[in-house]
């Protein structure tokens, strides 16, 4: 077998409710009283924590909470958090919400364990140091931040770049799935097909895939594709809500160790560009993406047809047709966006999106397929 090496989160709790008791939970774990709570405005003031703030305060908890992280977080969100953090005397980080504030509460969580800059973190095992204790609780199925060790920060106008090391992987995620309950049907659809991405990108790395890996991208797109129109359909349904909060989850232990390729590099100057949300954005160039990667990478969407197409059968070509066809009629059904006109972009828009593509190096390596400026060109055309 070929030599490889796996990490992921130690501590993994999930339990619909849980976070109404986050304080005694949190008791048990740390001897701190001091704790900082990373999220966005309309999760604060949407009485969606309340419970959760409450229980922290009966169990002692001094809680500062910051919710100031908007989505694709900006440097400047980032360090004026932490000094915010920084002044509160935090000893705890938890972040609670999107895959931006599990982003923000990673980076908090380093840059008040030592004295190192954010800027020198960026890149690949670029963070020294310490960082404090670390909680992750999602309330989306989709980005896996949770049981990741990166961070995305926007640091241009249309450039974001990335925080990657096992520094930033949590002590715990906890994964509530009542949290997501009520989350808009697009929403539920776009941050779903997000981690179906994970799932597909990890199972076809060109670098680091493995047998751990692979089995939790095969029962992560098995979970994700069985229940996604259920839980788009009815936002209250609990069941359909937690088999995505998982299937997120397992993709994200998948690609943290096998990692994303070409669908994210291309998705991110979308998003850069456009504001258009990451999980959408890697949404409308996922079928393009797997027609340009399928001479090389047959045989392996050939398997995942296998796990979520019915009645598949044929060459491994076939089966890859398959797959991708199937994919596009799941994303139809949710209703959402399936061309880049639709979200604003312009036919004179693509070639600078394909040399902005060009710029995620870190991502392209991953590919199973080489990508030149005109794959990407072609691509996005595709994609149009």
């Amino acid at each position: 077998m070929k030599k490889f090496e796996f990490r992921t989160v130690p501590c993994i709790i999930v339990e619909a409710g849980i976070t109404d008791n986050l304080g005694p939970l949190l008791r048990e774990h740390y001897p701190h009283t001091r704790l900082c709570l990373v999220t966005d405005h309309y999760l604060h003031h949407s009485g969606l924590l309340d419970k959760a703030l409450a229980s922290l305060r009966a169990a002692g908890w001094q809680t500062h909470v910051i919710d100031d992280v908007i989505a694709d977080p900006p440097e400047h969100i980032v360090l004026e958090a932490a000094e915010l953090a920084r002044k509160s005397g935090a000893e705890v980080i938890v972040g609670l919400g999107g895959g931006s504030s599990m982003d923000v509460a990673k980076l908090l969580s380093v840059l008040l364990g030592g004295d190192q800059a954010l800027t020198e973190m960026y890149g690949i095992g670029n963070v020294r140091g310490n960082r404090l204790p670390l909680v992750q609780i999602p309330t989306t199925a989709g980005t896996g931040s949770e049981v990741t060790p990166v961070s995305i920060v926007t640091t241009g106008e249309t450039t974001k770049s990335g925080v990657v090391s096992p520094t930033l992987y949590a002590d715990m995620a906890i994964l509530d799935a009542r949290l997501t309950l009520g989350l808009p049907a697009k929403a539920t659809a776009a941050t779903g097909i997000d981690a179906m991405v994970h799932a597909i990108e990890a199972y076809t790395s060109k670098h680091l895939k493995n047998p751990v890996s692979d089995m939790l991208a095969l029962q992560a797109l098995k979970l994700l594709s069985g229940n996604l129109l259920r839980a788009c359909g009815d936002g209250r349904d609990l069941a359909a809500r937690e088999a995505m909060l998982l299937g997120a989850m397992l993709a994200g232990q998948a690609f943290a160790n096998s990692p994303v390729a070409a669908v994210h590099a291309l998705a991110y100057p979308i998003g850069g560009i456009f504001h258009v949300p990451h999980g959408l954005s890697n949404s409308l160039v996922l079928p393009h993406v797997l027609r340009f990667n399928a001479p090389n990478a047959a045989a392996l969407y050939a398997q995942l047809a296998e796990l979520i197409v019915p009645d598949c059968a044929g060459s491994d070509e076939a089966k890859t047709d398959s797959f991708i066809i199937h994919l596009e009629n799941l994303t139809q059904a949710t209703g959402i966006e399936r061309t880049l006109r639709e979200v604003g972009v312009k036919q004179t828009d693509l070639r600078h999106m394909a040399r902005e593509g060009m710029k995620q190096t870190r991502l392209l390596g991953n590919n199973p397929r080489d990508v030149l400026e005109e794959d990407a060109y072609a691509i996005y055309a595709a994609a149009f």
